[in-house]
């Protein structure tokens, strides 16, 4: 099996890297010349272009940032639709709307091929080990093509639906949790430095008590050592609880709690921090809070 990995940052790459690792033949593509030579670095083949990366793949994983990627990849000037083999499968891994999902579904099985709406969850360590979670939907063929790829890559994978849309539609309820539970747990330890308490030992203390949740035991050491990076980016966050809110509007639906966590994110972008890692909702807790 043949596989092509598009778009290698901290996801794509480790998917990369763990289908690698269980001796898949691989391709990567990203804009990022340094990304691409990292791949060969490990052992990864690439290319110049999408084309050169896709062509002759039985599998495409797209691991992109939100839909409009995902489209000018899939039909635009340089899309693949135009460079793909018979039968092959678009893997699409981004957090998108679900309309936008079953537009691109549709459009990719009128040229022929087959596509898998696969949103993942787990981080950029469990990309790495192979040890995603995939919420995927799309029809039998689909499935059929892209599984063992999708056993390279992931630990649990989730047969959702025969449609595209399902699985963005889980994603979507994934992203309202985990951006809520994010902005209460940089809350929740920037009102225990206000109260003068020792840090590491909140830590330890919840996450062995009730109010632990996974993003707070996940995130919160990047704010004990203050390092910011970006495993997951803040911008990643205003796009997909706005998304939330936007399906939240058509259906009528409240969901103040996001709205809430939405507002945090935006003003976390809004002081210089978009592309830093999402835990900095603490650093912007302290922006405000020393100005007291």
């Amino acid at each position: 099996m043949d596989i092509a990995v598009v778009g290698l940052g901290s996801m794509g790459m480790g998917m990369a890297r763990s289908a690698l690792a269980r001796g898949a033949s691989i391709r990567g593509y990203d804009i990022r010349a340094d990304v691409r030579a990292a791949f060969e670095a490990a052992g990864g083949r690439t290319g110049d272009t999408l084309a050169s990366v896709v062509r002759d793949a039985d599998v495409v994983f797209l691991v992109l940032v939100n839909a409009k990627q995902t489209e000018e990849v899939i039909f635009g000037p340089d899309g693949i639709v135009k460079d793909l083999s018979k039968g092959a499968v678009i893997v699409a891994c981004a957090t998108l709307a679900p309309k936008d999902a079953r537009d691109f579904a549709a459009r990719v099985e009128e040229k022929g091929f087959h596509y898998l709406d696969a949103p993942i969850s787990g981080g950029a360590a469990k990309a790495a080990e192979g040890r995603l979670t995939v919420m995927a939907s799309g029809s039998p063929q689909a499935f059929a093509a892209a599984k063992p790829a999708l056993d390279m890559v992931a630990e649990t994978v989730y047969t959702l639906g025969d449609e595209a849309g399902i699985g963005t539609s889980f994603k979507i309820v994934n992203q309202l949790l985990a951006g809520v539970h994010i902005a209460a747990a940089c809350e929740a330890i920037s009102f225990a430095k206000r109260l003068g308490l020792d840090l590491t030992k909140v830590y330890e203390v919840i996450t062995k008590s009730a109010g632990n949740s996974w993003m707070f035991e996940n995130r919160i050491p990047h704010v004990l050592e203050e390092d910011y990076a970006p495993r997951s980016a803040v911008g990643i966050f205003t796009k997909d609880l706005g998304i939330v809110g936007d399906i939240a509007r058509e259906l009528r639906f409240p969901t103040p709690m996001a709205a809430e966590a939405l507002q945090l994110f935006l003003m976390t972008a809004a002081a210089g921090m978009e592309r830093d890692d999402d835990a900095s909702v603490a650093r912007l807790y302290s922006l405000i809070t020393e100005l007291q």
